[in-house]
């Protein structure tokens, strides 16, 4: 088997759709342009000759307080006296309404609007900067990197305001080396609530009372982090924010009157604890103002802003502690902080509304000004209305001034619409896009398409020895990419790696196509096969009518929305399909021959009506479990904010969140139950096929991992439901068994993937000497023709090998030769090859489940019947003997849906808010020093379904060959004399085609996974400008993207697996066979 071959080519393949999609996703996700340039007191803003215009006025305040509760909803901050049996979020923060009602004019509550993406890092550099962070920023959430744009902190620290900083450490990271004095706590763990809160606590109230402050920040994650773990509808919660509300009484109590405080969330929650995303639950936080001494003129009146956006904290704190406004802010101060014109007039002279808002204005034209001449982003027609209505508003403005006139009334109200315009101007346009790039990655995706579905139908012919090589087109990527980047570095000086990806990528893949081009001509190979033509009708085939129809609808939003539903339901539509092709070709049910009408040249094979009637009843027996698997399966999904009325599954919430004991228990017995049972049936398999009865790796690990390994997932999920506070006592063996039993877990399975790939092979072997010379030798069934080497000759004996055994076991022979060489019982070699794959599979799925919440056990054991039921309609369906070495479309198809079926069915969704971030902290409550490995634990909680059904991919190969029996449909009669069913040893018989057909059953399940991320590509391209594109388009793109690499990592490592057994079981019979028997 020439398994060289057949990795090399698909690692080229995946390298070219890898590249496609990075230069893609690099033209499509780029961040805004970022204007590195500061504000100063000493500017002179245009239009007037006055200089510090943003430090004219004294400062309202010396001091500032800013208290950050993670997650602080605006729900959270209500009070309702009516409510008398509030939920566990309601009415526990007192302390605000009962200050905006007793002292309205030192006291607001504002709902503060965040702008998505809505997760930590975006929002501090929302609130920092007052600019609007873009889509691709959400991926530097966990690796934040310093804030290179004018900044809040920045204009603090060149002011000389000593800034004082305790809490979450991503602030440490977005602004190093920027603090007077800092005290950052770990933030990633989020299963830890009290940790940064209590630190902080210890630091907060005696900094407070000292004098080396102007500034201080205290951003606390306790709600934030009980969100996430128990969702807000818990008692955790309540624990929370009552601690919460005792923290800003206690602040309050300290402050002086020349001090502002500032209570406020960055973003909000789900019902679910999760955010990320931008429903209004996820973006209305709350803004809490408060100073001892008034800052309002008295209650709140009516044209106060109902919603206050988190980017018009930076002018308004900048314009109250009298420093500039950053560069590229784009929010506008909060008027009801700043006294009105006529009550400016005094000894000390601060700034009125209506010139707050002027230097406002001015600022945010200076910055549209400046980035409207570095970059074309903004619309022209845009641009010059914003312009005109700016000088507009300068004229009134001046020219009532200048004349020492009393401005309009409608002023103030026409700068705020300005200021509104730019903000929603930059905020529609604000994506910088690269047609260049996103073509280039487009062309590089079409054309790996075109040769993916190329390799799939001259699979025999590439696999062949003086035709597979690859040598051309990657000399061609080498030699493509080499001269760009020497044209780059004379022309430009600098060298742009992705366009050397693009060019060699498109180079290798023309080149390729030209050879397969020359290949696509009728030829007979040396084992007497013959190559196909190509045809594109081929693509019209019915079974991927199902794949092409789901492209198609990605460009829909309300198909991306309700993807989950309408996966399942093709996949039980091709699935019925497939009995309905059955009965019309005449093998669900005998025809009635016509006595009349002629034999014809062959034989019909002997089916027996009730080997017809056995095999028809199997496949309608898994045809409806698989039904019964795709419905229950639905119980199991997520819900989108698009998704109305919704309910997420209850299952999703892990057992610790579950308050009712009972109900706790009986969802522990559910999943241990189910991980139980998926255990025995993997078990039950092997040993039904005598693949237990090795001594080997493999055999040891199924017999002992396996069963040590679904021990710990279930004590760690028994240890993981704990209550808290419920074994005080036991505080610390509970702590050290979170750590200890998730990683013997991560261990053993680590230890078992091992075994299997040092030791694949599961036969066990009996030798004995003859008892008897009764049982002549057999002879050969083929016979090797004249000249035919030592090595073909032994592929041509294996299979004699295997049926000698198969009837020495069955008729109770002693198996003896004439010669009296030892006979052989082997068992277990039937299934050599599906066996070590599919515990693989089983080991790597129990390792995959410890990373989901408990709950999920019986979803992924309808997954392992799911896969059951495809496999053995798949074996029902191959009634041609001719087929043996190839794989249809349709059972990839339905493989790749299932794939996609379950992504959903396991409680995730395209979405940012659906990741379970838990995953990270399994085996690591502590958190993590760094984020590669939390990442890793994500991506594979993330992506199980993909893992599974992609490292499993090889079984639709082999399964038609174990499902075979003598008289049963499936691969039958394949002998001269009616052989017995050899099962997956016919693969060994001719390696040639065995290569062909594994090449080209991987490559047609890349290809449905390839079209569906070109379909993700085209929607994101063609729809870039739509509505709903980062909030369904861009993270579906992204999601799929992901999706496949995944994929295709772990389809080169199943195919992998099968090579490496493939080489243990030719080691095996050169052991078995002497030297004189070749």
């Amino acid at each position: 088997m020439k398994g060289l071959t057949v990795l090399s080519l698909l690692l080229w393949l995946c390298a070219a759709y890898f590249v496609g999609i990075y230069l893609f996703v690099g033209g499509f996700l780029l961040v805004r342009l970022e204007v590195n340039r500061t504000s100063a007191c000493g500017d002179v803003l245009q239009p007037g000759a006055e200089s510090a215009d943003f430090c004219r006025g004294a400062p309202r305040f010396r001091r500032v307080v800013v208290l950050i509760i993670d997650a602080l909803k605006i729900d959270f901050a209500r009070f309702d006296p009516a409510k008398t049996a509030p939920r566990p979020y309601e009415n526990k923060l007192p302390v605000l309404e009962e200050t905006v009602s007793a002292r309205p004019a030192q006291s607001r509550l504002y709902p503060f609007r965040a702008d998505p993406p809505t997760t930590t890092m975006q929002r501090i550099k929302g609130f920092t900067t007052g600019s609007l962070p873009t889509f691709v920023d959400v991926g530097n959430n966990f690796a934040s990197s310093a804030i290179l744009e004018d900044n809040l902190i920045h204009q603090l620290g060149q002011m000389g305001k000593r800034v004082v900083f305790m809490g979450d450490d991503t602030w440490e990271n977005l602004f190093p080396k920027k603090f007077y004095r800092s005290l950052p706590f770990p933030s990633f763990n989020v299963k830890d609530l009290h940790t940064v809160d209590n630190g902080i606590l210890q630091h907060l109230y005696t900094t407070m009372v000292g004098d080396d402050w102007d500034v201080l920040v205290a951003h606390f994650l306790g709600v934030d982090h009980c969100g996430h773990r128990f969702g807000p509808d818990h008692p955790a919660m309540a624990d929370k924010l009552t601690q919460m509300d005792g923290v800003i009484r206690s602040v309050m109590e300290r402050l002086q009157d020349d001090t502002l405080l500032v209570v406020m969330g960055d973003h909000g929650m789900t019902d679910t604890g999760d955010h990320g995303g931008e429903s209004q639950k996820e973006t209305d936080a709350a803004l809490f103002l408060y100073s001892p001494s008034a800052i309002f003129p008295g209650p709140p009146a009516e044209d106060e802003p109902d919603v206050v956006p988190q980017t018009d904290l930076v002018p308004t704190l900048a314009l109250l502690l009298g420093i500039p406004i950053p560069f590229s802010s784009v929010g506008q101060v909060l008027l009801p902080l700043f006294p009105p014109q006529e009550q400016t007039q005094g000894a000390v002279r601060r700034l009125s509304q209506l010139e707050a808002l002027w230097i406002n204005t001015k600022q945010v034209n200076r910055f549209l000004e400046t980035y409207s001449s570095l970059s074309s982003d903004i619309p022209p027609e845009s641009l010059s209305e914003l312009k005109a209505a700016f000088a507009r508003l300068s004229s009134d403005y001046l020219g009532s001034v200048g004349a020492g006139l009393p401005p309009s009334p409608h002023l103030a109200s026409s700068l705020q619409a300005y200021l509104t315009s730019v903000r929603d101007t930059c905020r529609a346009t604000w994506a910088r896009f690269n047609p260049a790039k996103m073509a280039a990655g487009l062309a590089v995706l079409t054309f790996a398409c075109l040769a993916c579905f190329v390799m799939s139908e001259l699979s025999a012919a590439l696999t062949e020895e003086k035709r597979a090589g690859l040598k051309g087109p990657v000399a061609a990527a080498i030699t493509i990419g080499v001269a760009v980047a020497a044209v780059q570095l004379v022309a430009r000086g600098y060298v742009e790696v992705v366009w050397c990806l693009a060019a060699g990528a498109f180079a290798s893949e023309a080149l390729f196509l030209w050879r397969a081009w020359r290949l696509n001509r009728p030829a007979v190979l040396k084992n007497g096969a013959k190559v196909s033509k190509l045809s594109a009708r081929r693509l019209l085939a019915p079974s991927l009518a199902v794949p092409l129809l789901r492209c198609a609808s990605l460009l829909s939003d309300s198909y991306v929305i309700y993807e989950g539903r309408v996966v399942t339901f093709l996949l039980l539509s091709l699935a019925l399909y497939v009995p309905v092709r059955l009965n019309w070709d005449g093998h669900l049910v005998p025809l009635t021959p016509d006595p009349l009408k002629s034999a014809g040249p062959l034989p019909s094979p002997a089916l027996t009506l009730a080997a017809v009637r056995k095999e028809s009843s199997s496949l309608i027996g898994c045809l409806g479990g698989l039904v019964l698997c795709a419905c229950v399966s639905l119980s199991f999904h997520g819900c989108r904010e698009e998704q109305g009325g919704c309910t997420p599954s209850p299952f999703l919430s892990p057992l610790s969140r579950l308050q009712d004991s009972q109900l706790k228990n009986l969802y522990y017995i559910l999943s241990v139950v189910s991980l139980g049972v998926s255990a025995y049936l993997l078990r039950l398999w092997l040993c039904h096929y005598g693949n237990l009865n090795s001594s080997g790796g493999t055999a040891f690990a199924a017999r002992w991992v396996l069963p040590l390994l679904c021990v710990c997932a279930g004590l760690h999920w028994a240890v993981s439901a704990t209550p808290e506070d419920g074994f005080r006592k036991l505080a610390e063996l509970i702590r050290v068994a979170q750590l200890a039993l998730p990683r013997a877990a991560f261990a053993l399975l680590g230890l078992g993937l091992g075994l299997i790939w040092a030791d694949p092979l599961t036969v066990f072997v009996k030798t004995r000497a003859a008892a008897s010379a009764r049982s002549p030798a057999l002879a050969p069934r083929y016979r090797a023709s004249t000249g035919i080497s030592p090595q073909a000759e032994l592929r041509h004996l294996i299979p004699q090998i295997y049926q000698r055994m198969r009837r020495s076991l069955e008729d109770g022979e002693a198996g003896g030769v004439e010669d009296g060489r030892p006979a052989v019982e082997a068992y277990g070699l039937g299934t050599v090859y599906s066996a070590p794959l599919l515990l693989f599979c089983g080991l790597l799925g129990v390792g995959l489940l410890l990373l989901h919440p408990e709950g999920m056990a019986l979803a992924f054991l309808l997954l392992l019947l799911e896969m059951a039921a495809l496999l053995h309609i798949h074996a029902a369906a191959e009634v041609d003997p001719k087929w043996v070495f190839s794989v249809a479309w349709t059972p990839v198809v339905l493989w790749s849906l299932a794939a996609s079926q379950f992504f959903h069915s396991t409680g995730h969704l395209p979405t940012f808010p659906s990741i379970q971030w838990g995953a990270a902290f399994v085996g690591f409550p502590d958190g993590h020093s760094g984020t590669v490995l939390p990442a890793c634990l994500v991506t594979l909680n993330t992506f199980a379904s993909h893992i599974l059904f992609a490292v499993g991919c090889p079984l639709l190969l082999f399964w038609p060959l174990v499902r075979e029996v003598r008289g049963g449909r499936g691969v039958k009669g394949h002998g001269e004399e009616g052989e017995d069913a050899v099962m997956e040893m016919r693969l060994r018989e001719k390696p040639q085609q065995f290569s062909a057909a594994l090449l080209q059953l991987s490559t047609r399940y890349v290809f449905i996974l390839g079209a569906q991320v070109f379909s993700s590509v085209c929607a994101a391209a063609i729809l870039r400008r739509h509505l709903m594109v980062w909030k369904v388009f861009a993270p579906k793109l992204l999601f799929e993207a992901s999706g496949f690499v995944v994929s295709c990592c772990f389809l080169l490592i199943g195919v992998t697996l099968v090579l490496r057994v493939d080489v243990a079981v030719g080691r095996w019979f050169k052991r078995l066979i002497p030297d004189a028997s070749r």
